[in-house]
């Protein structure tokens, strides 16, 4: 019994001790070797190739000790009497030595179940090193991490990898915005979006589409008339490219994908708006087809009547 209790003992220190090492050294070691460069892989394969033919050298050595052991014993008697290295080497660190029948009653316990006893055998001093091993790591484990901090514990792990994953979707996002053009920009109409585009069309754009989008040298932008069409990628590929023989002047170079596609958006918004002194509309009257979506800002605002 006592024996199992330290069996148990010892597992419970393993499931404590080694996951945390496993875990961080896996990931610090692909991290390590996914920094490294093909002249460093190269030296440490070549290390690696060196170490195993000295692992391939030992393992020889010991073999020939063990032939030129097996042949002093065929020529010495009294060494073939005594046990080889291995088994000494096993009975003392692996199997251990039994106890012989007759001294059974020294170990023996005081309890019986229907006349069977039970012997408090020794544990197998394998696993004796391998519990000391776990209480060793257990140790080491418990100043890593709580005395020292030197070791991140599995909250700050979690904690350093949402960090991790936030800064990729921040990248991911900013590439996206940088990949907007005219055959993939959407309508935005959350409010950050339509504030950072009437900036920048009160500074841009007004000069010639008046502040509140009425007209003048320019069209009036918030009757339901267009000249180049009246949906967002329309309107967005106006911004960019411009109309240049009617004084639209391209704005590509000056504003970001994102910029371009804010305003376009601000443009749209100012659909059903009644400004001060609307310019008579120009164009053809833009409906929008079944498939293509209303904003959140809704039908009546755009000026779009509710399909019955």
């Amino acid at each position: 019994m006592k024996n199992f209790k330290l069996i148990g003992v010892t597992l419970m220190c393993l499931l404590m001790a080694v996951p945390g090492f496993a875990q961080e050294a896996e990931t610090s070691f692909l991290a390590q070797m996914q920094q490294l460069d093909s002249n460093t892989l190269l030296l440490l394969a070549i290390i690696a190739v060196v170490l195993l033919v000295i692992v391939v050298i030992v393992a020889v050595m010991v073999y020939m000790l063990s032939f030129l052991m097996t042949i002093m014993r065929k020529e010495n008697p009294a060494l073939a009497a005594e046990p080889s290295w291995w088994e000494s080497f096993k009975t003392k660190y692996v199997v251990g030595k039994m106890k012989p029948i007759a001294e059974e009653k020294d170990i023996q316990l005081n309890h019986s179940y229907d006349g069977i006893v039970e012997l408090d055998n020794f544990m197998p001093p394998w696993l004796k090193y391998v519990f000391y091993l776990t209480i060793f790591s257990a140790v080491v484990y418990f100043l890593n991490y709580s005395v020292l901090g030197i070791g991140k514990t599995q909250i700050e792990e979690y904690e350093a990898s949402l960090e991790e994953a936030a800064l990729e979707a921040e990248a991911r996002g900013a590439m996206m915005l940088t990949s907007i053009d005219e055959t993939n920009v959407e309508l935005d109409t959350s409010t950050p979006a339509l504030e950072a585009g009437e900036e920048l069309f009160t500074g841009n754009c007004a000069a010639c589409h008046a502040m509140d989008g009425g007209g003048g040298v320019g069209p009036n932008l918030t009757d339901e008339y267009w000249l180049h069409g009246g949906d967002i990628k329309s309107v967005f590929t106006v911004v960019k490219y411009g109309v240049v023989e009617k004084g639209m002047i391209p704005w590509q170079d000056q504003l970001s994908p994102e910029q371009m596609q804010q305003v376009s958006s601000y443009i749209l918004s100012l659909q059903g708006t009644s400004p001060a002194n609307p310019k008579d509309p120009q164009g053809e009257k833009y409906e929008p087809t079944i498939e293509e979506p209303v904003d959140a800002l809704g039908e009546e605002e755009l000026g779009v009547e509710p399909a019955e």
